[in-house]
């Protein structure tokens, strides 16, 4: 048996990992890269595996770092089946047909404006390939045993992070192996937090935070404090946010600081008709979250959505303060794009980013201090201000991915170390070896490691 890890080795993205048990092979996950352009560019080549002898794909969850190569994955001649849990598939609905219209519209800009040095440019992806990729999806709940034949089963465990994450452990040949996907945090007030594991002959554990604490600072706090000040000089509070995870956590944030009368009375706008969208699979699984259903009502019903581009454009053309949600979360696309252009300028602004930017996007560069972004083929100046609020994260940090992993009874035979840039995975893996006195490793991209079986 054996794994070969095709993404998120060295980076949070593109997350890959194939497992061979020499009479099935199964790719847990198919993500995207995102990022630096020489990480991107990885999507426009095909996997280095013959896609025909892949029986399944296992997916831990809907983001796009973990499911956005599916499209591509299909088109080049996977036909096998795409498993993951109830809510993942219903937000894989929304997420592969929104990132195939983004593609596509991005090439038809670049065409439009002469902007691309490709011509024509071409979309990674299409409609037709989410369609197809969507197709081949297959759910399976959480403790349920599914078995792939030949000996090799798999059972998904909850990790917290966003709707329907999954951890996937496989049993082949009387071993055990973990692959966490994102683990999320334990007191999140919306989702539950990871399941306790005892055991794994190998595991595969993220490290996106694994060198660094989330602030303990009360996110409430940050936002009233950002929120008033910002209106009080007239400006209003853009914030790029994941459209699955941080919009919802975002909502539930504002509701409670509204009732609680901290912050001013000002509109507060959901542009992102995915999120909008990812609200209602919310409430479409109610056993998969904290909030009761009364909770979800009153949450969601405090913004303003806005779902046609007129709508959109609208907000941006308002003189009065408000609260502006809207995707993408590292400012790489989406509506937020356009609403940057017209705030980033505005000194009386504030651009407020929640969680983890990748090298590479414009949240990266904004957070890192960039003066200026480039957007459309243009450089746009930066005089709003720009924060970040790390605790709002999904993604354990180092302390609770370390208390997570206490856990165990026993230690794994071997750990991998991967889905972080180099030093907060490296910094994991000191970490593990010292406290924890167990084998661990951080593969590189494309290593193929073997794994002992009886």
């Amino acid at each position: 048996m054996g794994i070969t890890f095709l993404g998120a080795a060295g980076t949070v993205t593109g997350s890959k990992y194939l497992l061979d048990t020499g009479k099935k092979k199964i790719l847990v996950d198919c993500g995207l890269f995102q990022g630096f352009k020489q990480l991107r560019l990885r999507n426009w080549s095909r996997l280095p595996v013959d896609l025909n002898n892949i029986d399944a794909v296992v997916l831990t969850h809907a983001h796009l770092d973990h499911s956005g190569y599916l499209p591509l994955l299909v088109r080049n001649g996977f036909a096998g089946r795409i498993y993951c849990t109830p809510a993942t598939r219903d937000l894989l609905g929304i997420l592969l047909p929104d990132a195939a219209r983004l593609e596509e519209q991005s090439a038809e800009s670049a065409n439009r404006h002469s902007y691309s040095k490709h011509h024509p440019a071409l979309p990674l992806f299409t409609g037709d390939d989410a369609k197809r990729a969507l197709a081949r999806t297959r759910s399976l709940g959480f403790n349920d045993v599914h078995e792939f034949g030949n000996g090799l089963s798999l059972v998904y465990r909850r990790a917290g992070h966003i709707l329907g994450a999954a951890m996937a452990q496989f049993a082949f040949a009387d071993r055990t192996i973990l692959f966490s996907g994102d683990l999320g945090r334990p007191n999140d007030p919306l989702m539950f937090a990871p399941d306790e594991i005892t055991e794994a002959d190998y595991l595969v554990v993220e490290s996106t935070y694994g060198n660094r604490r989330h602030p303990t600072t009360s996110p409430q706090d940050e936002l009233a404090r950002i929120i008033t000040s910002t209106a009080a000089k007239g400006g209003s509070v853009i914030v790029p946010a994941f459209t699955v995870g941080r919009a919802q956590l975002l909502l539930y944030h504002l509701y409670c600081l509204k009732k609680a009368k901290r912050i001013p009375d000002l509109p507060v706008f959901l542009d992102s008709p995915m999120a909008v969208d990812a609200g209602e699979i919310f409430r479409a699984h109610p056993n998969d979250h904290r909030l009761s259903a009364l909770e979800t009502r009153s949450v969601f019903a405090i913004a303003r959505q806005t779902t046609s581009s007129e709508e959109s454009k609208a907000i941006d053309h308002s003189r009065v303060p408000s609260v502006i949600i809207s995707a993408s979360g590292m400012a790489t696309g989406g509506r937020v794009i356009h609403h940057l252009r017209v705030f980033a300028p505005d000194p009386r602004s504030t651009i407020l980013f929640t969680g983890f930017q990748a090298g590479g996007t414009r949240g990266a560069a904004m957070v890192g201090g960039a003066k200026t972004i480039k957007i459309f083929g243009d450089y746009i100046p930066i005089r709003a201000t720009v924060t970040n609020l790390d605790m709002l994260s999904a993604h354990a940090d180092a302390g609770e991915i370390m208390a997570w992993l206490s856990g165990f009874h026993r230690p794994p035979t071997t750990t991998f170390v991967t889905h972080g840039e180099p030093e907060a995975a490296d910094s994991l893996r000191k970490r593990i070896e010292e406290d924890l006195k167990w084998n661990c490793i951080v593969p590189a991209y494309r290593d193929e490691v073997e794994l002992a079986v009886p």
